[in-house]
């Protein structure tokens, strides 16, 4: 029998993208809570588990790259490791299953994919342990879909739930790393009118400055007790804040002109229509704690070299997620969809 359904007519076609968090929260919400030694379950806001194992934590995480197809070995390693790494704990493992089109794909393809995933895994300490690799019907570019395992300390977990009014908001470099060096990549002839130089440093962010936050947010666990850490991804920074103020259950103050956005980003944004604020936002990273905290973890940044500024303040939640700007004090905008999907 097949599993294959018609969609309902009476009801609207989901967009490409992450599900709409209405939905997404209604699935989650029916999801029987964490037993035993299942310490955080899925949660909205959440990109991980973590599982009591004695002495140390789990935390294990899943996530599948289908917006980019060049490099994507190096983005399925950096986009979990990423979300291991904002809970706080160390990624050590990883695990990845290679979806390849069928008609198109040759031996090249799969050693390219196998080289950028064992390169990414080499310069994070990460150990490739295993997965599934196959020609499947159907697709018209790569799909790969990771899961990375690490170990955090128990004092050192950050936890979102620990998130209090009168924190403040950091933000680790600039906005949007990742869809600029996709668009770059993967969406080179529609860039023709800009500067090579420009369009080469684009694609070149996927290095330089890099999608990974690993650094920044063990870094920051290190220095400083942090309250929650969350990297921005799919529907870019805002949606990122916005999933980092509902897991936690409060209000954010984000002021606008504190948020630096690379100029390579802002040409490419404006040349073709797109908003950098609800673009894939991985290589940023979302820094949550006191603000006695905040001033450490920054020095720390600085003598790293890693730019960083502190962006926001959380709220009680009846004050709502708002950006103060230009006009005042407004809600933060929402964005349904990637703004790099409108170019697909």
């Amino acid at each position: 029998m097949s599993l294959h359904r018609s969609p309902d007519k009476s009801l609207r076609v989901l967009p490409t993208g992450k599900l709409p968090p209405r939905l997404l929260k209604l699935q989650l919400d029916r999801v029987p809570s964490g037993k035993g030694r299942v310490l955080i379950g899925p949660r909205y806001g959440d990109d991980a588990t973590v599982i009591d194992i004695g002495d140390r934590l789990l935390v294990c995480t899943c996530d599948p790259i289908t917006l980019a197809s060049r490099q994507i070995g190096r983005y399925a390693v950096h986009i979990n490791a990423n979300d291991v790494a904002v809970m706080g704990a160390r990624p050590l493992w990883f695990w990845v299953t290679i979806l390849l089109p069928e008609g198109s794909s040759d031996e090249r393809l799969v050693e390219d994919i196998f080289s950028d995933t064992r390169a990414a895994c080499a310069e994070l300490g990460i150990e490739l342990c295993g997965g599934h690799t196959e020609i499947t019907a159907g697709l018209t570019r790569p799909i790969l879909s990771g899961f990375m395992a690490g170990e955090a300390e128990r004092m050192r977990l950050a936890d979102k739930k620990t998130i209090r009014p009168g924190d403040d908001i950091i933000l680790s470099r600039g906005i949007a790393i990742e869809g600029t060096a996709t668009i770059a990549y993967e969406q080179s002839e529609r860039l023709a009118p800009l500067d090579p130089d420009l369009v080469r440093r684009a694609r070149d962010f996927l290095s330089d400055p890099g999608i990974s936050v690993v650094r920044e947010a063990l870094l920051a666990v290190e220095t400083a007790s942090v309250h929650g850490m969350h990297d921005p991804t799919e529907g870019g920074l805002f949606t990122g804040v916005r999933e980092l103020a509902e897991a936690a259950g409060v209000g954010v103050e984000i002021a606008g002109d504190q948020i630096q956005v690379l100029p390579e980003t802002t040409a490419i944004c404006a040349l073709l229509g797109l908003d950098p604020m609800g673009l894939l936002a991985s290589g940023s990273l979302l820094v949550v704690c006191d603000q006695g905290s905040a001033e450490k973890i920054l020095r720390a940044y600085h003598e790293k070299d890693i730019p960083a500024r502190i962006i926001g303040r959380v709220k009680e939640r009846q004050f709502g997620i708002m950006l103060r700007g230009t006009r005042g004090l407004v809600p933060l905008p929402e964005y349904e969809r990637d703004e790099i999907t409108k170019l697909i």
